[in-house]
């Protein structure tokens, strides 16, 4: 069998569309799915994969981007014809003037009598190109491709065009189930590692979970002699990785390139990310409030709002959404001429200088996550929503806030703070400031419990209504 690890519960979710299939289970005898997920997140391996454990005959078309749409079909229809599908030899030589006919050729390709796979790769490329495609594939899936046993997987890295493909009054609107693929979480990152929960954390935030850069870090490897090997060849997959996937959407000279920069360079708030992305002067609000938009729709930005029982709409706070675009933007883009030098050395010194606070950051959003798997559970029945609060100055900021519902809260459940340093435990120091700022958060009272999360453990004696540590975070993604 191939190397391919992890992905079991995407692998399942898949087994599930086809085993429709294979019962007739559904509305139409063909099934329909839409995969999306970043862009190196690893869908393609995921689905070649899917295909060959399949054990059946499938066709797997990889469109290419800016292409003529008329060499597009051509190739199709050659991919078509070499495929191990029963009607292949059928449309050899054939020449499709528009999608229609491609798509219809695929229909006759395809066995009347057992499941296959179809799955077509980087469908926004063909949306972009061609704008009859997405007429033409809801035309033919009607007619043709749903009542055959197929299952048919739409593969795109663009998630904007991906969700409007879904969306009401679009052609293909309510034909599919929808599938997004994540990077690889705690639990798999620490299963190909071998790391302890600790060092896991930190390979995830460095690594974000993407594939073929968790593959590069050698079971058992530190944290520092991953970077040292890693800053030593400017050609490893965790200096390449994020300069691909920036270039792939946002071209060096584009002001989402510069906000996306001013984000990942620890600005926040909408007024300091204009200041900062507009280079001589702030950007105006009517160019970057459609950027915003733009990046938050594509998930590479998330937008955090303070969780309390009172509204606060106007005090957005932004972040870089993946871990491992954070770091590379924060340390190796500004260290790539350096590495390409020979002076690897010199950008391994800056990570290490500003390692500690920003780290102490960039966990947050993995703790929240990771809590919101955990619960609710006993002690916390009705804990369904975790954030933080702040207020306008940030002074106080409660890394953690646990409530019934968001982004107004019914009720307050718990404050808490989070402290990820590896030489002290949450201490009494810690507690007093949480106790100092508790007073703060609106729909917060002297009796509401307080909790930590820590890196290196709890102080003893401290009136703690609950604490997690990295092993909790492991274990909420098993």
């Amino acid at each position: 069998m191939s190397g391919f690890k992890g992905r079991a519960l995407d692998l399942e979710r898949l087994d599930r569309q086809l085993g429709r299939v294979a019962q007739g289970a559904g509305t139409t005898r063909g099934q329909a799915v839409i995969m999306t997920g970043r862009r190196r997140v690893g869908k393609s391996r995921l689905v070649q994969e899917f295909c060959d454990r399949s054990g059946l005959p499938y066709l797997v078309f990889q469109a290419t981007r800016g292409r003529n749409p008329v060499a597009e079909r051509a190739d199709f229809i050659a991919a078509l014809a070499q495929s191990p599908l029963p009607g292949a030899e059928l449309v050899a030589g054939l020449q499709a003037g528009d999608w229609n006919q491609a798509l219809r050729s695929l229909a006759v390709a395809l066995p009347d009598d057992a499941p296959s796979i179809a799955v077509i790769d980087e469908v926004p490329w063909l949306v972009e190109q061609d704008r009859e495609f997405e007429g033409a594939l809801q035309t033919v899936w009607d007619r043709h491709l749903s009542a055959k046993p197929v299952l048919l997987i739409l593969v795109g890295s663009d998630i904007s065009v991906m969700e409007a493909l879904q969306t009401h009054g679009r052609p293909f609107f309510g034909r599919a189930t929808k599938m997004t693929v994540d990077p690889l979480r705690l639990a798999d990152v620490q299963a190909a590692t071998g790391l302890g929960a600790a060092e896991v954390v930190d390979a995830l935030l460095i690594t974000g979970g993407f594939p073929e850069i968790v593959q590069s870090w050698r079971p058992g490897m530190s944290r520092t002699d991953f970077l040292a090997e890693a800053v030593a060849n400017p050609l490893s997959p965790l200096l390449v990785a994020g300069e691909l996937s920036l270039l792939g959407e946002f071209p060096e000279a584009s002001h989402a390139r510069s906000v996306l920069e001013a984000v990942g360079a620890g600005e926040r708030t909408f007024s300091t990310i204009a200041a900062r992305a507009g280079g001589s002067g702030a950007l105006p609000s009517g160019v970057l409030t459609p950027l915003l938009n733009t990046l938050l729709g594509k998930r590479v930005l998330a937008a955090d709002l303070p969780l309390s029982a009172k509204s606060d709409r106007k005090n957005k706070r932004y972040r870089i959404a993946d871990p491992y675009l954070r770091f590379w933007l924060a340390f190796l883009q500004r260290g790539l001429p350096l590495i390409e030098r020979g002076r690897g050395d010199l950008a391994l010194e800056r990570i290490e200088r500003g390692w500690t606070s920003w780290r102490g950051r960039a966990v947050e959003p993995i703790v929240r996550e990771s809590l919101l798997r955990l619960l609710p559970d006993e002690a916390w029945p009705d804990t369904e929503a975790v954030g933080g609060w702040w207020n306008r100055q940030n002074n106080p900021e409660i890394d953690l806030i646990g409530a019934d519902r968001e982004p107004v809260a019914g009720r307050v459940h718990f404050l808490g703070s989070i402290k990820w340093l590896e030489d002290r435990p949450f201490d009494r120091h810690d507690y007093d400031a949480l106790v100092r700022d508790m007073l703060a958060v609106p729909g917060a009272g002297t009796d509401t419990p307080l909790v930590a999360v820590s890196r290196s453990g709890i102080a003893c004696g401290l009136p703690l209504a609950a604490h997690w540590g990295p092993e909790d975070l492991v274990r909420a993604w098993r």
